[in-house]
Formats: C-alpha cells, sequence, structure tokens
C-alpha cells in the first residue's frame, strides 16, 4: 500500500463541490484522513477566496490510476478539463506526495513543488502527517511547516461551511501547539 497525500480545493461553491469530491475520493479509496479546512485568498488572479485541505489515503493503485481518479472526480465537480491554471475553480485536486515517489513527467511533478511554496498546502499537510518525509528535501512536514516563510498566503481555519473555527489566523502556527 503506498500513502497518497492530495490537496483539495474550491473557490466555486466549495461547499458543495468538496462535499462531492470527498465523498467520490471515500468512495475510490476508503478510510481517509481529512485535515482541517483553511479559507485563503485566490493566489495569482482576482476571484472568491478559497477552502481549501489535504487529504490523505492508502492505495494499491498505480500513480497513474489515481491521477485519473482525480481527474474524473474534478470533471464530476464541474471542472472542464482544459480549465486555466489561474481561475476560479468548482474543485482542484492535486497529488502532493505519493509513498516515496519522485517524478518529472510532464504533468505529474511529485513531490508538488508547491507543496513548500504554498501555505495552503503545506500546513494541512502538516496538520496530518507531521511526521512524512519530503522525499527529496528529507525533512519532515513539521519541520517544514515550522521554517515555513511564506506569510503572504494568510489562511483561516474554517468548518465547511465558512464558518471560522477561531478568530486566529493559521497561517504561522505549529503543527504541534494548535495555536
Amino acid at each position: 500500500m503506498t500513502a497518497v497525500y492530495v490537496a483539495a480545493g474550491s473557490n466555486v461553491e466549495p461547499d458543495k463541490h468538496l462535499s462531492v469530491a470527498l465523498r467520490a475520493l471515500a468512495s475510490a479509496y476508503g478510510p481517509m484522513t481529512l485535515s482541517p479546512a483553511y479559507k485563503n485568498k485566490a493566489v495569482g488572479f482576482d476571484g472568491a477566496d478559497f477552502i481549501n485541505l489535504v487529504v490523505g489515503f492508502n492505495t494499491e493503485d498505480p500513480v497513474a490510476d489515481v491521477r485519473k481518479q482525480l481527474q474524473k472526480i474534478e470533471a464530476a465537480c464541474d471542472r472542464p478539463p482544459d480549465a486555466p491554471k489561474w481561475a476560479p475553480r468548482t474543485m482542484d485536486l492535486d497529488i502532493l506526495l505519493f509513498g516515496d515517489l519522485v517524478s518529472n513527467q510532464p504533468g505529474l511533478v511529485i513531490p508538488r513543488p508547491d507543496l513548500v511554496k504554498r501555505s495552503y498546502m503545506l500546513k494541512p499537510m502538516a496538520d496530518i502527517a507531521p511526521d512524512v518525509r519530503h522525499p527529496t528535501l528529507d525533512r519532515t512536514m513539521r519541520e517544514l511547516w515550522e521554517s515555513f516563510q511564506g506569510g503572504e498566503h494568510e489562511m483561516v481555519e474554517v468548518l465547511l461551511g465558512g464558518e471560522p473555527t477561531s478568530p486566529h489566523s493559521g497561517r504561522h502556527r505549529s503543527p504541534e501547539s494548535g495555536r
């Protein structure tokens, strides 16, 4: 079995589309670990705020099959296959880590480079897998989050539904402190 971590995000009816995606992922892969959800501003374009989280699951499927399944789920959430990168989206599912796999294939770069550049990927990843080591940086997700310097992507932890769980920003919280 391979441990897989997927970033899930939406800024078009995020509650609806994240619910559809999470049900489809559970149907395809069984038990999952979910991070808290975080609300943050759109990055790279003007648009509604995103709700982002990370999902962890185990599979025996090869990475290409998982990628195809994620694309099917995106399509079920009304995301066109040729959707522009820097635009509003109903669903965005990105493989962050696939076990210890390192891939530089076009369209399938793993570990995902944005994992260590975007707080909305790294923080939820550190929340659910703090001791998982990055396969090329040889540092844990906890260590990467604690040294993260990308504070320009302010985040607020929310319940699916968009309600803040606390008045504090999530951008500088360490995984073990809960603050």
